[in-house]
């Protein structure tokens, strides 16, 4: 093995990747099948979950993958996904929670309901779900390769920006935030805790503004390097953060966002 593939390497390691069916999930699942891991991918469709890893099994891939249900909205459900997990394997050297949800509407009529649903999935399943699956962690962790956990934050997270989406910016700003909590109270257990903060990439919660191509041209005019993310991208960050390559990095807030995090309007003397 060359220094460079030792350095990036995830093979043989065990990793769970939540909402994996489709979008950064499954861009993130497949970058660690072809990097030879061994991929857990759950969502509330399980069908879909089992349809994408025999596909991801079909790429003759030194990886495999696994689907199957799991529904990370409701305590019981994450019970029920943990102890799916736990009949699968021991330990867990990657943990990937990426299950999400958002909603829009105006803010004349934006629905109180909106907020307990998007805060369910996207911060307290983060949290409930990282911590029941500790002890595979745990088993997983040592000095020299420390377990992971990759949580899904947002650009909108760290940009005051809504669109109508207002629970949702105000969940990805807490993911970030207990990430860092949880990077610095898992740090002795040598367990990493990192977030991604991605911009517009292609999937099915942005289906409505980036599902044709053109409207993808159009929404990556906005972004300062001129696209939308592509999965390659997803990959790159995946495999840093999983590998040697990331071991001593834990509370970062990753923005694979094209610069939007940096992005601004403002001027002082240039004009």
């Amino acid at each position: 093995m060359s220094y460079l593939d030792e350095l990036f390497s995830v093979a043989g390691k065990t990793a769970l990747v939540t909402g994996a069916a489709t979008g950064i999930g499954r861009m993130a699942a497949t970058a660690l099948v072809k990097a030879g891991a061994s991929v857990m991918i759950a969502s509330r469709k399980g069908e879909d979950c089992i349809k994408v890893a025999g596909e991801l099994n079909g790429l003759g891939a030194p990886g495999r993958a696994e689907g199957f249900a799991g529904d990370v909205s409701s305590e019981a459900g994450i019970a029920a996904l943990v102890a799916e997990v736990k009949t699968r394997t021991d330990h867990l050297n990657i943990l990937v929670n990426n299950a999400g949800v958002s909603w829009g509407a105006p803010l004349e009529n934006f629905p109180y309901s909106a907020w307990a649903k998007v805060f369910g999935v996207n911060v307290t399943a983060v949290f409930h779900l990282t911590r029941e699956l500790l002890p595979l962690l745990d088993a997983a962790a040592s000095d020299a390769d420390p377990a992971r956990v990759i949580n899904l934050g947002s650009v909108m997270g760290t940009q005051p920006l809504a669109d109508d989406a207002y629970s949702y910016t105000a969940s990805k700003a807490a993911v970030h935030h207990l990430t860092r909590t949880l990077a610095l109270e898992f740090a002795a257990r040598r367990i990493t805790v990192n977030a991604f903060a991605p911009g517009p990439f292609q999937s099915r919660m942005t289906a409505f503004a980036t599902g044709t191509q053109e409207q993808a041209r159009h929404v990556g005019n906005h972004v300062p390097i001129g696209r939308i993310g592509a999965p390659d991208d997803i990959a790159g960050a995946t495999l840093y953060l999983c590998s040697r390559a990331g071991s001593y990095v834990t509370g970062a807030i990753l923005p694979i966002d094209g610069g939007q995090s940096v992005q601004h309007g403002l001027t002082l003397f240039k004009e």
